[in-house]
């Protein structure tokens, strides 16, 4: 029986979803059998390796491979002159973002400048590994370095080196002739900034930084190409997105998409790093030179040089409140790395600044900039987590100074349905209140909080979460089981939600369906596992092939009874009469008598682009103890409160929960890339990139709220990027409750920690 907070908020009771099924795939993972990228083995193969610049910026002079291709064992060697040029610059979506055509190839292999170091500039394919990386130091590379620009502040300058001759800065929506390391610049204004600041009582204004992080999965890239003599190219890779990959591969080589074909294999991670290509067209093009299939798998230093992370940032903020605690201006300057190539999701960050508020007077400035660093991709929220640790550290500041809850306050302002963003959409039903409330009556709140340098910090996150496109396929088998084909890899039990929504639709068990992911010639394009839109869109689109199956069961049913069809009606995973209470069939029984009605095929088909994804909020309370000998920060007690619609799986909705709390408490503590003044990486290994492991995290509380997603049948949101979002804020402001010095760059390092506490004055702020 439902309650009445449960009627009030459209909850219904399911047989299937909000269960806990053992997931589809665990017994090939836990026993190995599972094949991931590197696995992918195949008669003649050969091991490609890619030389990589080790300069951050310069420009390449000549190429020399002869050395190489003499080298014994070595089949073939490509440079960036092997690639197709690009007549026209168009730009193609892929993943979280958006690529530049001209961009994207430069980046696959550099041929005029080189802009990171790391920046691969040539390749070979050879009958090992180690003869292939003998191969590559052959390769004769003259350089004419140039000045690296390692900084955003520092790229927006006017007089330092350009990064690209023929960038020019957009701005406000138009082209400029202004030669800049800004490629662009947007401004979203809401109501009347200046004058809501004239009505505040306490205006808090801070600058913030933040580093570069990767997102840290723990299977590297990897790319197996088959360039047949038919002329197709077949790609076996680790990928978020195999139709962007196809996509990709297709404009890097010049060819036709018709002519690509891309196998998924398993995934171990991506956290949106995944989508964009790199050694798939190098692989395609070692392999039609050679007449073998070729494999790449990156080394970790491979990885953190020469992949997408996400960006450093400079951003400014400026909040007023009244001193009766309402929010009623707020301002942001945010500047965003793009690395080497346009394409930062600065954009993104503006949209979640200060998305989980009400506030009627907002300004804010969105800066894309290039810099001498891998172009960067998306990570888990991309944008937003830097985007909340400036706007939640202010929040804070706040509620201290007007001497309110910062719970209560963030109440008091919250967003909800009819809230206009600053960026312009208005929330329909959200659950951003909820968040705050299930919060507040958490016992964590309220647990005492025992010994000296101890802080309790709260935050508060947002993120959109994606739609897209997306195909799915069920074919009903004569035992009653059905088996589901769908085109998202599967990175965190996808298939497991996706096969309780045709399981929930239909009134079967989870375990009759049997889902499988399958590659780009085999399912209609499928927009890639990101955004959060996997379990909404996908998962859509299997509740709507079950609404396909359901129609042919009563148009069969009617056949085999010999009635009309709207005598016919499908409830509880059986037909039935409506005139004759005698005539009922299950599932089972129709899918037995397939033959006698037809035909044994009855297939469920669906594509569906939905349009309503539910935006989440999540909200993190975080405990810590701070050395003030060391700098040292212990992370004691982690709570997490997020707002998943419905959670399909709680236990897959809860892991989410936990590791996006666990990569925001790296990303706050430990983890950034370290440049020396030659643009040089030089902590490119997992011994040097500090990523938090369990000895460093408590045991990560999950409170899972469901305020259902009206754009979903069973109100569905997104739920694995929002937690990552509101965690180096909350840390930050517990921080300062432990020590009494406010952070204002992150990682909030140990060596920083010190330097704060070493410049505290009076008023307790470094």
């Amino acid at each position: 029986m439902a309650t009445k907070m449960e009627e009030y908020l459209g909850i219904k009771e399911y047989k299937v979803v909000g269960t806990r099924p053992i997931r589809h795939d665990g017994a090939d993972k836990v026993t190995g059998r599972a094949v991931y990228g590197a696995d992918v083995q195949m008669a003649g193969l050969l091991y490609g390796k890619s030389l990589r610049s080790p300069h951050a910026h310069a420009r390449i002079k000549s190429i020399d491979t002869s050395r190489a291709e003499a080298h014994p064992g070595v089949k073939a060697v490509v440079t960036g002159q092997d690639l197709a040029r690009v007549v026209e610059d168009k730009v193609r979506a892929v993943g979280e973002g958006v690529v530049v055509l001209s961009n994207l190839m430069k980046n696959v292999l550099a041929y005029d400048k080189v802009l990171y170091e790391g920046h691969a500039v040539a390749a070979v394919a050879a009958t090992s590994v180690h003869i292939a990386e003998e191969a590559v130091e052959l390769i004769e590379v003259d350089y004419e370095v140039l000045p690296p620009v390692l900084d955003v502040q520092q790229a927006m300058k006017e007089d330092v080196p350009l990064l690209h001759d023929d960038l020019t800065m957009r701005s406000l929506g138009e082209k400029t002739d202004k030669k800049s390391n800004i490629a662009n610049h947007f401004q979203h204004r809401f109501g009347d900034v200046e004058q809501g600041f004239e009505e505040a009582d306490v205006v808090v204004e801070r600058e913030f930084t933040t580093g570069t992080v990767h997102q840290g999965y723990i299977e590297p890239h990897n790319a197996t190409a088959l360039w047949n003599t038919d002329g197709r190219v077949t790609v076996w890779c680790s990928t978020q997105g195999p139709f962007d990959v196809r996509s990709q591969v297709a404009d890097v080589l010049g060819i036709s998409i018709a002519r690509v074909r891309v196998v998924p294999a398993e995934i171990g991670g991506g956290f949106g790093g995944k989508f964009r290509v790199y050694h798939e067209p190098v692989a395609a093009l070692l392999s039609k030179k050679s007449g073998h299939p070729v494999k790449f798998v990156m080394s970790r230093t491979e990885v953190l040089k020469g992949t997408g992370p996400t960006p450093a940032s400079y951003i400014r903020v400026k909040m007023g409140a009244t001193k009766e605690g309402k929010l009623v201006a707020a301002q942001a300057y945010m500047a965003y790395e793009a690395g080497a190539y346009p394409g930062s999701p600065v954009g993104a960050g503006a949209g979640c600044i200060f998305a989980p508020y009400n506030i009627e007077n907002t300004l804010i400035d969105g800066y894309d900039v290039v810099v001498n660093k891998p172009q960067t991709s998306a990570y888990r929220a991309p944008g937003a987590t830097n985007a909340a640790f400036a706007s939640e550290t202010v929040i804070d500041e706040i509620c201290e100074e007007l001497g309110m809850n910062p719970l209560e306050f963030r109440l008091a302002n919250a967003s909800k349905e009819g809230t206009r963003r600053a960026d312009g959409p208005i929330y329909p039903r959200i659950g951003c209140e909820e968040v705050i409330r299930a919060a507040m009556d958490h016992p964590h709140i309220t647990a005492p909080l025992e010994g000296p340098n101890r802080g309790r910090g709260v935050a508060l996150g947002f993120w959109f979460n994606g739609g897209g496109t997306s195909v799915a396929i069920a074919n009903v088998n004569p035992d009653g089981s059905v088996t589901l084909v769908e085109g998202s890899p599967d990175i965190g039990g996808t298939r497991t939600s996706i096969a309780m929504h045709l399981a929930e639709a239909l009134g079967i068990p989870a375990e009759e369906v049997t889902p499988m992911v399958v590659d780009t010639d085999a399912i209609g394009h499928t927009d890639g596992t990101g955004g959060s839109r996997t379990t909404f869109a996908t998962g859509f689109a299997a509740y709507e092939a079950a609404q396909d199956i359901k129609r042919q069961m009563v148009e069969r049913a009617a056949r085999f009874w010999e009635i009309p069809e709207d005598d016919v009606v499908y409830e509880d995973g059986a037909v039935r009469s409506r005139s004759d209470a005698s005539k009922s069939m299950t599932f089972k029984e129709v899918a037995g008598k397939l033959g006698q009605t037809g035909g044994l095929a009855l297939v469920g088909r669906a594509t569906v682009t939905p349009r309503g994804p539910g935006g989440a909020f999540a909200l993190m309370i975080v405990d810590v103890e701070v050395d003030p000998e060391t700098g040292k920060v212990d992370t004691l007690r982690c709570t997490i409160v997020q707002d998943a619609g419905k959670a399909i799986h709680p236990s897959y909705v809860e892991g989410q929960m936990q590791g996006g709390v666990a990569q925001g408490v790296g990303w706050a503590l430990s983890e950034e890339y370290i440049y020396n003044g030659d643009g040089v990486l030089t902590n490119a290994s997992f011994l040097d990139y500090r990523m938090p492991t369990c000895l460093d995290l408590p045991m990560i509380e999950t409170v899972i709220v469901e305020v259902p997603n009206p754009g979903h049948p069973y109100g569905v949101r997104g739920v694995g990027e929002v937690p990552i979002v509101p965690p180096p804020a909350a840390l930050a402001n517990a921080v300062y409750r432990a020590v009494g010095v406010r952070m204002y760059e992150l990682p909030m390092s140990p060596g920083r920690i010190m330097e704060a506490l070493w410049s505290k004055d009076g008023n307790g702020k470094a």
